[in-house]
């Protein structure tokens, strides 16, 4: 009540006026009182904070808007799954020596720094892998030969306002342990690919759409390494560094890496509900065909496999490659890469007319795709 609040602040020493509103003139040695909040808080604690009636503050929103933007959700997202198959993160700046830059395809005057922060950083680095090798260099000198690192940060494609591109690199250097089973060190393109593949499918749930085709930089191995793009527009860049760039930083061991395009993944199309889809799964038996076809050494695993998958989408569950060969037996500039097939049915056991009709149309598509003819 008013007269209760004037009551208090005069056994404080405060002097009040007025009426509507009420003026009140502090005390000298109360040089922490600077407007109405404090007043209030002065009332209160006299008056006793148990005396006084909770009530919620209005909220607009029973849940709080999201405050990232999807690009940050998507670089968090990323950052995550790629911690999660065991990589490092690295930060560092977006300068690099400029004989560093020039192998990248950078190194030029419009990507100079004009006031560089030391004489090693004077260039805008091209692309996040010159870092991490640099990096993996340090670490290696130390003893460390095995190494998983991973970075988000820019890289510019000039020197012009606007040609800077957010990107999640990665590398595996170095050789595994030695062990008895003699297993494979993981640095090469297919973990690269792994990687990639995780990475982006984290953000972006349709990357299993994104053809894998040849193409990526010089500073990749040539055979051994490829791209991830959705239609002309590449997602990323994977596979075995080339044996230059690996020696240029003296680097131990096989060296594989990867870089992921985060601003150049479509937005995922929002779902109507956040809850996982039920379950689908089959109590009836599948059936498995494989195909061995002659094609093309230029002709892509991922062109049979698109091929094949898309006779029918429903039916065919999985287009695995578990074989490739050239050599004796195979025509001059031709290979032979075998596939399987499995059909899972959710209705009715296959018949053979049914799985022979399937046969066939895979046969036909990957003619029709390749040109390749089933092997004898």
């Amino acid at each position: 009540p008013r007269g209760e609040s004037v009551r208090i602040l005069a056994s404080l020493g405060f002097e009040t006026g007025g009426r509507d509103p009420m003026s009140v003139q502090p005390p000298s040695w109360r040089g922490d009182i600077e407007g109405e909040a404090d007043l209030v808080e002065e009332i209160v604690r006299i008056h006793g904070f148990d005396k006084v009636a909770p009530a919620p503050l209005p909220r607009p929103y029973a849940v709080a808007r999201p405050v990232l933007t999807p690009a940050q959700r998507r670089v968090m997202t990323a950052r995550r799954a790629l911690a999660a198959r065991g990589f490092n993160e690295t930060v560092h700046y977006s300068f690099i020596p400029r004989d560093d830059a020039a192998l990248f395809g950078g190194g030029d005057e419009a990507r100079q720094l004009e006031n560089p922060i030391s004489t090693e950083l004077d260039a805008l680095r091209p692309s996040v892998l010159p870092s991490l090798l640099a990096a993996a260099r340090r670490n290696q000198a130390r003893g460390i030969e095995s190494l998983m690192l991973f970075e988000l940060g820019a890289q510019f494609a000039s020197g012009v306002p606007g040609a800077q591109a957010t990107v999640a690199a990665g590398i595996r250097a170095g050789a595994a342990p030695r062990d008895w089973a003699k297993r494979a060190h993981g640095a090469d393109a297919f973990a690269a690919k792994a990687d990639v593949l995780a990475a982006l499918e984290s953000v972006w749930p349709q990357a299993a759409s994104a053809a894998v085709t040849r193409g990526a930089p010089a500073w990749y191995h040539p055979g051994r390494s490829g791209t991830l793009a959705l239609g002309n527009k590449p997602l990323a860049f994977f596979g075995e560094l080339h044996p230059k760039i690996v020696a240029a930083f003296d680097l131990k061991g096989p060296v594989a890496g990867f870089e992921i395009f985060l601003d150049a993944i479509p937005e995922a199309k929002a779902r109507a509900s956040k809850a996982r889809p039920a379950l689908e799964a089959s109590d009836l038996p599948a059936v498995e065909r494989d195909f061995a076809f002659i094609i093309d050494a230029a002709i892509t695993a991922d062109q049979i496999v698109r091929a094949a998958r898309s006779v029918d989408r429903v039916l065919i569950e999985r287009v695995d490659v578990f074989d490739v060969y050239e050599g004796k037996g195979v025509p001059e500039g031709k290979k032979s890469l075998a596939i399987a097939v499995r059909l899972q049915p959710s209705d009715h056991t296959l018949t053979d007319s049914e799985i022979d009709s399937i046969a066939e149309k895979v046969v036909a598509a990957v003619a029709k795709a390749t040109g390749g003819t089933l092997r004898t």
